[in-house]
């Protein structure tokens, strides 16, 4: 372990005891301002977004709202860094869709292979096709759950063509958009990738690829327990606390020039390395999001290439995307594998019909059909159990990717603030979806959702067999 890791542990007890985190730990303004970007990469959060009756979702379209219009805009109109709170609602709404504008970001290339064009044939009776929200009386359309959802774009696929495409807020067909956590997903992908290739053994511990994590909590858990999020980490991501974990990870993960006061680490790898167990890894899950900064850590170091590098050349290129991606990186470059990526709708589409289609694409195997089968049958539903998801009953976690395992072997890529990719085997079925609802909490956007991706499916299983 190389003489320059900071534990948390010490740095937390330096807050306790002398209570000036300025002096002590990191300048308070420039970790505020990381902190709103790390937000971005957690799809587990706290109530830092707790709205009681948020503006609805036409009144906070920021079409409507004139965010950064005019040259130069209004001042009450300016989202920036600081005095703004760009992450605040009803400006997340506008921020969503301007991560590059905002954050340091590398280029997902897309290489100069000709763009796959979808096939597009559009149904306009999904609008009424209607289901009873979880726990509600009322029956609602489909088009209703859009509002109610802060959609700002959505994609269905049914047997690999369009069927139905929306766009709102500050989403266009042209534009990108912030996949918070569905970025996990990608990194799951191509971890499975590289174990199907023989590059990584999901069963060595990951120790044994970074040597740097060998005395952190990392060094003794299995590649497979980081992919499935049990491993047992003393980590908490309660951003109510100011001594909680996430601030650290925030100050180490912030690409702007440290102030002199600072003596915590200085990048997400320092910080990983510091992380400590508690409890025994593999015995149940967790959701902790630095386990995908480790997996993405273990993927360049066992490979020679980053995750941005790697999603470029097995997937974006081969895809034939329609655009570059962008990917938030710290001040080392380093991918926030987390929740960094920022991609167009119809390209988030393309990756789950590539899933959907067991990898092949125009006819090329891009993804081996056993990591394809690794993610769609998803975790172990005991460990996952325990961990009180309510709208996910009998689900699991596995690979980077929720499954649902109902009837239709349903499994999606979840970030928060409402995107998804969701892919349904039986019905035949991909539906990217980006949004910006005031609630970070799936659970809070779910209840709208995964019925109403149950309705589209049954209407189109129904259509189908006529």
């Amino acid at each position: 372990m190389s003489g320059n890791i900071y534990k948390k542990t010490s740095l937390l007890q330096r807050v306790r005891n002398e209570k000036d985190a300025e002096r002590v730990c990191f300048d308070v303004s420039s970790v505020a301002r990381f902190l709103q970007s790390v937000l971005v990469l957690l799809s587990l959060t706290s109530a830092a977004h707790a709205f009681s009756a948020p503006a609805d979702s036409t009144a906070s379209d920021p079409r409507n709202m004139g965010w950064m219009e005019g040259f130069p805009p209004p001042v009450d109109k300016v989202i920036g860094q600081l005095s703004t709170d760009y992450f605040s609602f009803p400006k997340l709404r506008w921020s969503f869709c301007h991560f590059r504008q905002l954050q340091a970001t590398r280029g997902v290339n897309r290489g100069l292979n000709p763009i796959s064009k979808l096939q597009v044939s559009l149904d306009p009776m999904i609008d009424a096709v209607a289901f009873t929200p979880i726990n509600a009386d009322a029956p609602m359309t489909w088009q209703e759950s859009l509002y109610a959802n802060y959609t700002d774009g959505i994609v269905v696929m049914h047997r690999g063509k369009i069927v139905y495409e929306y766009y709102s807020g500050c989403l266009d067909r042209a534009g990108r958009h912030g996949a918070m956590s569905v970025t996990k997903s990608f990194v799951g992908v191509i971890a499975e990738m590289l174990i199907a290739e023989g590059t990584l053994d999901d069963q060595k511990p990951v120790g044994e690829y970074v040597p740097e994590l060998i005395d952190s909590a990392f060094g003794s858990a299995s590649l497979r327990q980081v992919m499935d999020m049990t491993t047992a980490l003393d980590y908490n991501e309660n951003y109510a606390d100011p001594e909680s974990d996430i601030w650290l990870y925030a100050a180490a993960g912030n690409p702007a020039p440290k102030p002199a006061s600072y003596r915590g680490p200085r990048s997400l790898y320092e910080f990983l390395e510091g992380v400590e167990q508690d409890g025994e890894h593999g015995e149940k899950f967790v959701y902790k999001s630095i386990n995908t900064d480790v997996l993405a850590w273990v993927i360049a170091r066992a490979s020679g290439k980053d995750f941005i590098e790697h999603l470029s050349e097995k997937i974006w290129q081969p895809l034939g995307m329609e655009q570059e991606a962008d990917m938030m990186v710290d001040s080392l470059g380093t991918p926030f594998a987390a929740g960094g990526l920022n991609l167009s709708l119809r390209d988030a589409a393309r990756f789950g019909q590539l899933m959907l289609q067991q990898g092949v694409w125009n006819g090329k195997q891009i993804v081996p059909s056993e990591a394809v089968a690794s993610v769609a049958n998803g975790g172990d539903r005991l460990k996952f159990s325990e961990a009180g998801y309510k709208t996910l009953p009998g689900g699991s976690y596995g690979s980077q990717w929720w499954a649902l395992h109902n009837e239709n072997g349903a499994y999606s890529a979840r970030g928060i603030h409402g995107q998804a990719i969701y892919i349904d085997p039986a019905a035949e079925m991909v539906i990217a979806r980006f949004a910006s609802h005031p609630i970070s909490f799936n659970s809070g956007i779910d209840p709208n959702s995964l019925p109403a991706y149950q309705a589209v499916a049954d209407y189109l299983m129904d259509k189908k067999d006529k």
